[in-house]
């Protein structure tokens, strides 16, 4: 894994080596709790962790190119090597079986074909802009790549986008790297997530406070990746801590409390 894709270290701006477990919630576990749920649950959530789909779908060139992609869409450079979460082969498994979320939008392509030609796109615009197929750019200019389309501005691939919506085509791939990433329970494990409440119901949600088998929320501090689109972004680092939140409330609030008296 490449240090300078890893989160930095915001007082030395060093590299954060990755976590088994990432997120704010060290040491909790939710397939720990896996006693406590029903047969059926066990063996959805068993079968995610340790029985991942094979490629059935997607040639092993496409496979590459949207792990790459996804790589920057959820990046998991925070993560150890063992513990990422296989995101493609979710999707590799969605388009093999032809799950759709039951329509489709008239500007848009069936999936599989959403699929095949946003290679296509994703090449020709990376072409475009650095002289090269996306999956021979430095990361950086691959985030720039993506960034072009996630703003609805690409340059190139004009008869691609013709017959399919920019917004819709990142919206969808957006959706499916967000549902394979959060239906694993190592990313529930990352934000805290208690996991199935069936039989064993919650207990405590009327006052926010952690159930007996959670644990509480540690959070601390870091600045992205030097070498990433993030970094470019201004005042980034607000929405990392919990301070930057309060404070935007607290403004939020004054401005609705001045407006009312006025």
């Amino acid at each position: 894994m490449d240090p300078a894709l890893c989160p930095r270290d915001p007082n030395t701006g060093e590299p954060l080596p990755p976590r088994k477990q990432p997120g704010y919630y060290p040491g909790f576990s939710t397939i720990s709790q896996s006693p406590f749920w029903d047969e059926a649950t066990r063996e959805v959530i068993d079968k995610r962790v340790k029985h991942p789909p094979e490629r059935k779908f997607f040639s092993a060139e496409a496979w590459n190119f949207w792990t790459s992609v996804f790589a920057h869409l959820i990046p998991q450079t925070d993560r150890a090597i063992d513990r990422q979460i296989p995101i493609v082969a979710v999707l590799d498994h969605r388009l093999a079986i032809n799950k759709t979320a039951g329509y489709r939008y008239e500007s848009m392509p069936p999936d599989r074909v959403v699929y095949e030609i946003g290679i296509e796109a994703i090449d020709l615009e990376a072409v475009h802009r650095y002289g090269g197929k996306f999956l021979v750019l430095p990361s950086a200019d691959q985030d720039r790549v993506l960034q072009a389309i996630h703003d609805g501005r690409p340059e190139a691939a004009r008869e691609i986008w013709k017959r399919m919506s920019v917004h819709r085509f990142w919206q969808m791939i957006m959706g499916d790297a967000i549902d394979a990433y959060y239906a694993h329970p190592w990313a529930w494990d990352e934000v805290g997530f208690g996991g199935p409440a069936y039989p064993r119901a919650y207990t405590r949600l009327e006052r926010g406070e952690p159930e007996p088998w959670e644990v509480q929320e540690q959070r601390y501090e870091w600045l992205p990746p030097a070498n990433t689109a993030s970094a470019e972004v201004d005042s980034s680092q607000s929405h990392h801590t919990e301070s930057g939140q309060h404070s935007l409330l607290d403004r939020l609030s004054e401005e609705a409390q001045q407006g009312a008296k006025r």
